[in-house]
């Protein structure tokens, strides 16, 4: 019962948060949603948390991307960014209703 409950929280912390870019809205016309995702996340846990955040959906494909960090300059200083992953995955059936920015 534990280790279920310790793997439920974990699927909890694979998405971090969705990426709402304009190419990704053209895509979730087509079902495709992208999210950040942690670094360490294999495609079936990307796939089994996203079924589990949003209940009735099946995620027919993940494909991920891995996103290098990127030299940034703040005035005078010179720094990087964070590297990521993001995930691209196909749901089958109705669409998520994402909270878009404005």
């Amino acid at each position: 019962m534990s280790k279920n409950r310790t793997n439920i929280e974990k699927l909890y912390d694979v998405i971090k948060k969705p990426i709402i870019t304009e190419k990704s809205r053209t895509a979730m016309a087509l079902g495709k949603y992208t999210f950040e995702v942690r670094k360490d996340a294999t495609k079936v846990e990307i796939a089994q948390a996203v079924e589990l955040a949003f209940p009735g959906r099946k995620v027919k494909s993940v494909n991920t991307v891995y996103m290098p960090s990127h030299a940034k300059r703040m005035g005078y200083k010179f720094g990087r960014t964070d590297s990521s992953k993001k995930a691209i995955v196909t749901i089958e059936g109705d669409p998520i209703e994402l909270m878009t920015a404005v």
